[in-house]
Order: structure tokens, then C-alpha cells, then sequence
């Protein structure tokens, strides 16, 4: 079985299994950070898990991006760099500026690593071997799809930034868990988690392929649980918690 055998193999069942890890999530919160639990077998420092989960990613996605048959063009080598410089900052610069955490169970790393892999490899693989003439033109950053699709992922990449140094902040008082205030936590429990899922709806838009719109799907499949969690964790901690906030999208949800 040839590589793009494979590849096509895994787009569909991939949102099929998205889709089915959703629905679990919304009963299970993943056992890491505040839900880290020591019961789901041998354990690894967070920061250290989180570094090798989140690098790889950009690995799997270069390897295929630069090994593909299609010559890039500068339209594909700025999808490259938002794709990589995005996880560079999650799996180098974040996790220097986080300082000490708690540790998560190595299970769930390798089931991080396992579904970087999938979408780095779904997404560089298109962009290097399947594009084809779709992005060889300077003049696709003319496309309206491309100008939608990058203010969508600014504004969402603007939103992830200054949440999670709201977040930063808090930590490096080292006063334990908190109610995060100002910006965008004054409406939502995760902005971080809403500008995360902008950028990459943002992408998709950008890209305009299945792998990125799947790649979309699977952010939110994993996201918005998990704010739910966050939600309903600062809900019960916190007596004072503001009732009108809603988790991930203001005045809405």
C-alpha cells in the first residue's frame, strides 16, 4: 500500500473517529492539568510531555511538505510557516514561559503524539504531493477565501496570545487556581480555546482543501469539551464564579 493510498484511506474514518472522541469527551475530561489523575498508569512531567506531543507535529508535517512532488510556491510556504511557527510556540515557547507543572499520564501523550501525526501527515502531505497548480500563484493571496481566512486566523492567533499570557500571569503569582480576569474572560471561561479553533477555521479557509477543514473539525472536537470541563470546574471551585459567563463562545455557549 503506496502512501497516497493511505492518505486516502484515513480522511473519512479520521472525521468518523473525531466525531466519536467528541462524544466521549463530553463525559470524560482528558486526565491532564487540573484534571490530571494518577490512575491512568505511568505518568511523565506535563512540560516535558507536552514538548515532545506538540513536536510532532511540525516534524511529520515538514518531513511531507518538503519531501512532496509539487514545487513549493510562496502561497504554500506561507501555509508551512503558519503551521509551524504555531507549533513551535506550543511545543518550545510556551512550555519555557509555563514553568513547573504537574505531571500527566503517558498514555495520553502518545495518544496526543499519535493524532499530531495523523494531521500533520494528512496536511503536509496534501500541501507537498496533492496541491498541485491550486496554490502555485502569487496571486492566490488575492483569493477571497484567502482573505477571509487569514483575518479569521489573526484574530483567532490574537485572541490564543494574550489569553493564555492572562493565564502565564496568574501561574507566575503562584497562588494556585484562580478566576481569570479581563479581555475575554470576562465573557468566556477559554478565550484561549476559541482563538485557538479561529485559527485553524481560519486556515481551512485559507487552504481551502479537506485535510485542513479536517484538521478544523478535529480542534473543535477536542476543544470545545474540554472547555466545557474548564466551565463547569471553575463553576464548582469557585462560589463567586460569574453566572453569566458562558464557556468558549460569548453570550451564546
Amino acid at each position: 500500500m503506496n502512501i497516497e493510498t493511505i492518505y486516502n484511506n484515513i480522511l473519512y474514518p479520521w472525521i468518523i473517529i473525531g466525531a466519536i472522541t467528541f462524544i466521549v469527551l463530553l463525559f470524560i475530561a482528558a486526565p491532564y492539568g487540573r484534571f490530571s489523575k494518577k490512575n491512568w498508569g505511568p505518568m511523565i512531567s506535563s512540560k516535558n510531555g507536552w514538548i515532545i506531543q506538540e513536536s510532532v507535529s511540525p516534524i511529520i508535517f515538514a518531513y511531507f511538505f518538503i519531501t512532496g512532488i509539487s514545487t513549493p510556491s510562496l502561497p504554500m510556504w506561507f501555509f508551512f510557516m503558519i503551521w509551524v511557527g504555531h507549533y513551535f510556540n506550543r511545543s518550545v515557547i510556551y512550555p519555557i514561559r509555563q514553568g513547573p507543572s504537574a505531571d500527566m499520564p503517558i498514555i495520553i501523550m502518545f495518544t496526543a503524539v499519535f493524532f499530531n501525526i495523523v494531521n500533520g501527515f494528512i496536511n503536509g502531505y496534501y500541501l507537498g504531493n496533492l496541491s498541485g497548480s491550486t496554490y502555485e500563484k502569487i496571486t492566490y493571496f488575492q483569493e477571497t477565501n484567502f482573505i477571509i481566512g487569514i483575518c479569521i486566523f489573526l484574530i483567532g492567533l490574537y485572541i490564543n496570545l494574550k489569553s493564555d499570557n492572562i493565564l502565564l500571569r496568574i501561574k507566575k503569582e503562584n497562588k494556585g487556581y484562580q478566576i481569570p480576569k479581563g479581555f475575554l474572560y470576562n465573557y468566556i471561561s477559554c478565550p484561549n480555546y476559541l482563538g485557538e479553533i479561529l485559527e485553524w477555521v481560519g486556515y481551512a479557509i485559507m487552504t481551502w482543501c479537506l485535510p485542513g477543514f479536517i484538521y478544523a473539525l478535529w480542534t473543535m472536537f477536542n476543544i470545545v469539551p474540554r472547555a466545557l470541563s474548564h466551565h463547569k470546574w471553575y463553576k464548582n471551585k469557585f462560589y463567586e464564579y460569574p453566572t453569566n459567563k458562558k464557556a468558549i463562545i460569548p453570550f451564546i455557549f
